[in-house]
C-alpha cells in the first residue's frame, strides 16, 4: 500500500477505534536492537519470564491485557535465522507463559502470533512470539478473506511446498 493512501487510512481508523491503531515504535535504540537491549539487561522491560534461551516480556502496546512477547536471547532477524534449539526454547517458555496467563484469570484462552517479514507485519528485526490472552468479548478480530479451495488446489499447493522443502 503506499504511502499516502496507508496514511489516510490509519487516520480514518484513529478517527473510528481511537487508541487502537499500533504505532510503530522505534526498532533500534542507537543503532542496536531494542529487544537485543532488553535480552541483556540495558532495556526497559516488564520480564514475565526467562530461561538460559528466551525472554518474555511484557509488550508495550498490548492488544489485550496480559500481552506477552517472547524472543530468543540470541538475535535472529527472522524465523529462518533462529536454530532449532532457540525456536523449540522460545515455544517452550510461550507455553509456560500461556499457563500462567490462564491461571492469574487473564486469560480464558491464548492466541500465539509470529509476524515473519515486513509483509507480515513484523516491525522489529528480532524474531519475537506474540502470546495474547483471549477473553470473550476482548474485541479482538482477525479480518481475512478467508477461502475454501477444493482438494485438488489443496494437493498442488501442498506439492508445491514438499517441492521447495526438497
Amino acid at each position: 500500500m503506499g504511502g499516502r493512501l496507508q496514511r489516510a487510512l490509519v487516520r480514518r481508523v484513529r478517527r473510528v477505534l481511537p487508541g487502537r491503531v499500533r504505532e510503530h515504535l522505534p526498532a533500534e535504540v542507537d543503532g542496536e536492537c531494542v529487544f537485543c537491549r532488553i535480552v541483556d539487561g540495558r532495556g526497559e522491560a516488564s520480564v514475565v519470564a526467562q530461561t538460559d534461551r528466551a525472554v518474555a516480556f511484557l509488550d508495550v502496546q498490548p492488544v489485550t491485557p496480559g500481552h506477552v512477547l517472547v524472543v530468543p536471547r540470541a538475535h535472529a532477524a527472522g524465523l529462518a535465522d533462529v536454530d532449532d534449539v532457540d525456536g523449540a526454547a522460545v515455544w517452550s517458555l510461550a507455553a509456560y507463559v500461556a499457563a500462567g496467563l490462564r491461571a492469574s484469570g487473564l486469560a480464558d484462552g491464548v492466541n500465539l502470533l509470529l509476524a515473519d517479514g515486513a509483509v507480515a507485519w513484523q516491525t522489529v528485526w528480532h524474531v519475537h512470539l506474540h502470546v495474547i490472552p483471549r477473553r470473550r468479548g476482548d474485541g479482538l478480530r482477525l479480518l481475512a478473506a478467508w477461502t475454501r479451495p477444493g482438494r485438488a488446489s489443496l494437493d498442488v499447493t501442498a506439492a508445491r511446498i514438499r517441492g521447495a522443502l526438497g
